[in-house]
């Protein structure tokens, strides 16, 4: 499908790849935005990858809105998928009753039982399509064919920072408390975002997400380890703190 290039209001562009949930897709987006990024082109001043579509946000006093259409066209003209994997992460999330208030109902629909359910879900490797909704919140797919429900018929007004969750296709962590109607199957002890600690949200898009099972004390013990202002977030710091 050849993108459509879209103006959105002003001071920004759409380019639109297509109209499905697809890592495909996904990764021509981050291509075009590492392409974007590395133009560095006068009066760009931010890009937004969602899904299926890179927003490009620009200031109109320094660059015209035909030109850079041209210039985005002249680097889709040559776009490949970007094969490029972003980091791999092993986050530990507590699957316990008490972290899990939903656990027991996804469960009975999926017709598992609850350690099939644990099973089932940290087994999967997650790929991370967008951030949004919430600062540091990653949308993560894709969900086993039976853990793929609907959202809540009645949502929660409150869920907790760290909450597990799934709807549909999707998985996510979040990273503060918020309303929501996705089903809270454990808890993850990992900041996804923290104003002042960390500058940029802890998951970006294409990257991978594994998770690891982890006893309510051992929980514990991690989030202590990891709330330490003086521990950098990576990759190794994680699983070093899970041992």
């Amino acid at each position: 499908m050849v993108p459509r290039i879209l103006a959105a209001g002003d001071t920004a562009l759409v380019v639109e790849f297509g109209e499905t949930i697809d890592r495909d897709l996904s990764r021509r987006v981050a291509a075009l935005d590492r392409l974007l990024l590395k133009s560095a082109i006068p009066g760009v001043l931010e890009t937004v990858p969602t899904f299926r579509s890179l927003m490009v946000h620009y200031n109109p006093d320094q660059l015209d809105f035909e030109v850079l259409v041209r210039r985005v066209n002249h680097l889709v003209s040559g776009l490949v998928a970007d094969q490029q994997v972003g980091r791999t992460w092993v986050l530990p999330v507590c699957y316990d009753d008490t972290m899990a208030p939903d656990i027991a109902m996804v469960a009975e629909a999926a017709r598992l039982s609850r350690a099939q359910l644990i099973e089932c879900h940290s087994a999967t490797t997650y790929y991370i399509y967008m951030i949004g909704f919430l600062p540091g919140m990653a949308y993560m797919g894709d969900n086993p064919e039976e853990l793929r429900l609907p959202r809540r018929e009645t949502p929660r007004l409150k869920v907790p920072m760290g909450s597990l969750a799934i709807a549909m296709g999707m998985t996510s962590v979040f990273p503060q408390e918020t309303p929501s109607g996705w089903h809270i199957i454990g808890r993850c002890p990992v900041p996804m975002w923290e104003q002042g600690r960390l500058g940029e949200p802890l998951l970006r898009a294409c990257d991978e997400v594994r998770f690891k099972p982890v006893s309510v004390p051992d929980y514990g013990r991690i989030r202590a380890v990891l709330s330490d202002p003086d521990v950098e977030l990576t990759p190794e710091t994680i699983d070093r703190a899970c041992r």
